[in-house]
């Protein structure tokens, strides 16, 4: 190793702890010797320390990238408790905080800085960076580089590009979902040689995984039946859907159950009130979409109980392993219940995007020269594709070498004067005055802020952009202003490769990744249902499919127990019929732009939103989501041959 460290004493020093956990040891050792390494820890196995541990012994920062801002705020706390230096980045920070991170950062006392994967897409940060990089790069949840993984990001398909372009000597890839695709293809994206790959058994012995088939009329009768047992507090049970969080909670509640919802549509305030009950034992039962569980810290979550099916084995893998941190016995339950795959279906469906769209989105980028700058939100609106995948478009387009990102600005600023106007301006020479007055002129007004279009008010007041850009950020260091900034656009560079093949072929090519991804996600919604009706020992067949060998079965789970596997019941798939045939007849007669393709319109009928639906106000339409209980390509098929 680089020095003579003893990890040992460190370890007790600076984390408390006596003694390293399986498999930390060797990847804090190879980061220490220069090396790139790749982590694969089940949920709670302790992936932190082994970033945290080499950031605090080597010289500089360690930049950890984190998707979650309420994961970084717990994390930076605790070491900042510790006393350790540690820091964030995020949206809610002032600029004044932000300036102190980075002043921090060079004078050399920061020892940790987390970041969300969307803050490499600044050229400014990115700058800091080059002039100062960091010692040692760490990927939480690096599984979101894959292609082939289940929670792909387009933002995570940068950072390996980009860690070398900044020659950052050490990185480290984190995850507790990786099967050895991959796993490989992480490994492959970041350099990181086979030995250096760490993986710890997936397999906890406390852990008594059981599925229930049931009809969905029994589901609710039959999670009252489980959670009776106050063995199995707390509890957190895993729906799909945010209604059905909120419509189990209040029946748990009506039961006598101490039971919260939580989901993404909640406000903030509420959603940090259930979690926080949850955590210090206030609330015994958190009835919760996905959106819970990441970063959670709580030892003694009795059970997991899935309501509906996951939807991945890697997601079910993850939400599992937040029972039973304590070591001590914990019930995992899985209501299997055929009538879920429907939605999970459409979700996979819905989210392709249709052909036209898709060659409208291309052709627009490629257009635009060598030089442009979009808004992916109007982008999104106009060409009807999802923001997330018009953001995988882009990533995939920068990948293939076609684009290449050169920044973001915000176009518009809401401007709130922390003193009067009139005293603002009063402090400058005349010169200045009379362009302050110009500029605050230019901009619309509000009955308590200014909202400032950049562009329109330099073409106004015939100035150039950076030095209003400029003069607004000195008045916010001055406190004279606040500053909310808004219309983030990113720019671009086209790339000479984009002229050696034309927008139909770039369109074509991506249309059949997403054809490709759509078969990956429903082969892993096909998992899901083998998983749940084969027989056999489910805590073998779980590890399984992440590439680990149980010689036994487990002796703890369902079918180890004496249970017998049974198809999934299922609810009759309602008929397409000739009244509802009328009604599809009479809204085409609407004549809804929005609505022009045969999976716009099938997105529509199966009640799923798009940005063009949600700009046009159709979800408000009374046929929205008429056919929400049959798949969606049922639906489609139906559509294509009939219209």
């Amino acid at each position: 190793m680089e020095n003579n460290w003893d990890l040992d004493a460190s370890l007790a020093l600076h984390f408390g702890h006596l003694e390293f956990r399986e498999g930390q040891r060797r990847v804090i050792e190879a980061l220490l010797e220069g090396r790139h390494a790749l982590a694969i820890f089940p949920t709670g196995a302790g992936k932190s320390l082994c970033y945290q541990l080499p950031a605090v012994l080597l010289g500089g920062f360690t930049i950890v990238v984190s998707p979650l801002i309420a994961l970084m705020k717990d994390q930076v706390d605790t070491l900042q408790k510790r006393g350790i230096a540690a820091a964030r980045l995020d949206s809610t920070l002032t600029a004044e905080e932000n300036t102190a991170v980075f002043e921090s950062i060079l004078s050399g006392t920061l020892k940790l800085l987390y970041v969300a994967p969307e803050r490499f897409a600044s050229e400014a940060f990115l700058a800091r960076l080059r002039k100062t990089p960091p010692a040692l790069l760490a990927i939480d949840e690096a599984h979101c580089i894959s292609e082939w993984g289940h929670n792909f990001r387009p933002d995570y398909l940068r950072l390996a590009s980009l860690a070398k372009k900044l020659r950052i000597p050490r990185v480290l890839a984190l995850t507790a979902t990786a099967t050895p695709a991959v796993a490989e293809q992480i490994r492959k994206g970041f350099g990181i040689r086979k030995k250096d790959c760490t993986t710890t058994s997936f397999h906890r012995r406390n852990l008594s995984i059981h599925i229930t088939p049931a009809p969905n009329e029994e589901r609710l009768e039959l999670l009252g039946e489980i959670l009776k047992d106050p063995s199995r507090h707390p509890a957190i049970v895993y729906v799909t859907l945010q209604r059905t969080a909120e419509n189990v909670a209040a029946h748990l509640k009506s039961l006598g159950f101490s039971a919260r919802a939580y989901h993404a549509g909640m406000a903030d305030e509420v959603r940090a009130t259930a979690q926080d009950d949850f955590m210090q034992g206030r609330c015994d039962i958190i009835v919760a979409t996905i959106a819970f569980g990441m970063g959670i810290d709580k030892a003694d979550i009795r059970s997991v109980i899935h309501f509906n099916l996951p939807k991945t084995l890697e997601n079910y893998q993850q939400e599992i392993g937040r029972a039973g941190r304590d070591g001590l016995p914990s019930h995992c339950e899985l209501l299997a219940c055929a009538d879920d795959l429907i939605v999970l279906e459409n979700f996979i469906l819905g989210d392709t995007p249709d052909e036209p769209s898709l060659r409208r989105l291309i052709d627009h980028l490629l257009r635009q020269g060598e030089e442009f700058d979009i808004s992916r939100y109007d982008l999104s609106r106009t060409t009807d594709i999802r923001q997330l995948v018009l953001e995988t478009v882009i990533a995939h387009l920068e990948k293939e070498r076609i684009l290449e990102p050169t920044g973001m600005f915000h176009s518009r600023f809401q401007i709130s004067f922390r003193h009067p106007e009139e005293r603002v301006i009063a402090g400058h020479t005349s010169d200045r005055q009379h362009f302050l007055k110009s500029l605050f002129d230019s901009a619309k007004r509000g009955r308590r802020l200014l909202t400032l279009d950049i562009d329109q008010s330099a073409a106004s007041i015939s100035e150039p952009r950076d030095r209003i850009v400029k003069t607004l950020r000195y008045l916010e260091e001055s406190g004279d202003i606040e500053l909310k900034p808004a219309g983030l656009r990113h720019r671009f560079s086209l790339l000479p490769e984009a002229k050696e093949r034309s927008p139909h072929n770039i369109a074509s090519w991506l249309l059949e990744l997403f054809n490709q991804r759509e078969a990956r996600d429903l082969e892993r919604l096909e998992s899901i249902v083998a998983f749940a009706t084969s027989p056999g020992c489910l805590t073998k067949r779980l590890l399984g499919y992440f590439g680990e060998s149980l010689k036994e079965p487990c002796g703890h789970c369902g079918p180890c127990h004496g249970s017998k596997p049974k198809p999934l019941p299922a609810s009759p798939i309602p008929e397409i019929t000739a009244s509802t045939i009328a009604s599809i007849q009479a809204l085409r007669k609407e004549g809804h732009a929005a609505l022009r393709s045969k999976r716009a319109l099938t997105r529509f009928l199966c009640g799923m939103t798009s940005p063009a639906t949600t700009r046009d106000r159709l979800t408000r339409h009374d046929d929205f989501g008429m056919l929400e209980s049959v798949p969606f390509s049922k639906v489609l098929e139906h559509l294509e041959a009939s219209l």
